[in-house]
């Protein structure tokens, strides 16, 4: 996970040990920056960053698979107290700063309550059992989307993120405020999706983003970070879903992959999940960038 910056003051402590450890290793063996350390040294990282979310989705197939079926403790609820005692470990451990856990909380709310209108309205459902639950909704579905907060959180500090051209914050708040909405409107009106995915690529559209890895500094059109990211929950999903962790309507008759329009569901939630993260972590120009070339705007 080694950077060559070192970590901010808003690192966790644990997190900073280990970066400076790797760090030393890598040198100590004369380990220079050839194409196959920096790419070990880029999927560690991404590894790391995705350390909440893969926690998370072990549980769900561990559970899957080895879950007694006859337990007096409800799977759902089981899984709801692994994820409270995988956020409450990040915290202990100090994998985790405590503006990356106020991240996760918001976003674990947002997620529950979009959760609780959604399997309401039929949208997919969860099995039934358990006690930790809103309505139909165990508990540990809104750690799901908190995951997406945590990954961005993290990622943004492991590879040092830079933004040029980043969108007013005004800007990215409507469109994650009308992302989200649109989840719930268009049961009602017209679904908007596709017109709001328009409306990121147009607002995001000459935003780029530059990363450090280990001693080398790559760039990447956002609208195209997001698409990714989108892919991978959606991977995630397909995941979740085989292993019984909630079914959608077509999936009632026997398990088959997710519908991939679900990436552009995926792709807006990316959008308040984005928003989120600016409050608390703001884009930050790339170092020696020209005056015209700030990060963002108020």
């Amino acid at each position: 996970m080694s950077a060559p910056a070192p970590h901010g003051p808003n690192s966790p402590a644990t997190e900073h040990r280990i970066d400076t450890a790797v760090r030393r290793l890598l040198e100590a063996r004369g380990q220079r920056s050839g194409p196959w350390t920096e790419f070990c040294v880029f999927v560690l990282k991404q590894a790391w960053a995705c350390l909440f979310g893969a926690l998370m989705l072990a549980c769900i197939v561990a559970a899957a698979l080895w879950y007694p079926a006859g337990a007096r403790l409800a799977r759902n609820d089981a899984l709801t107290l692994a994820a409270l005692a995988i956020q409450a470990g990040m915290l202990v451990l100090r994998l985790e700063t405590a503006r990356e856990a106020l991240v996760i909380v918001v976003f674990h709310v947002a997620g529950t309550a979009m959760e609780v209108f959604k399997t309401h309205a039929g949208s997919w459902e969860y099995a039934a059992g358990g006690v930790l639950h809103i309505g139909a909704v165990p508990l540990f579905t809104g750690f799901m989307y908190a995951a997406v907060g945590s990954y961005l959180m993290r990622v943004m500090r492991l590879f040092d993120l830079r933004f040029t051209r980043f969108p007013p914050l005004w800007l990215a708040g409507a469109l994650a405020a009308a992302a989200y909405a649109n989840f719930f409107a268009h049961h009602w009106i017209w679904d908007a999706r596709w017109c709001l995915v328009a409306a990121v690529v147009l607002a995001y559209g000459r935003c780029t983003m530059t990363f450090r890895v280990r001693r080398t500094t790559g760039r990447m059109p956002v609208v195209v970070a997001f698409a990714l990211v989108a892919v991978f929950i959606w991977l995630a999903e397909n995941i979740g879903t085989a292993a019984g962790a909630w079914a959608y309507p077509d999936q009632a008759g026997g398990w088959h992959p997710v519908s991939i329009a679900k990436l552009g569901s995926w792709f807006l939630l990316m959008q308040l999940s984005v928003f989120l993260v600016t409050l608390v972590s703001r884009p930050q120009a790339p170092e020696g960038a020209a005056p015209g070339l700030s990060a963002s705007r108020r």
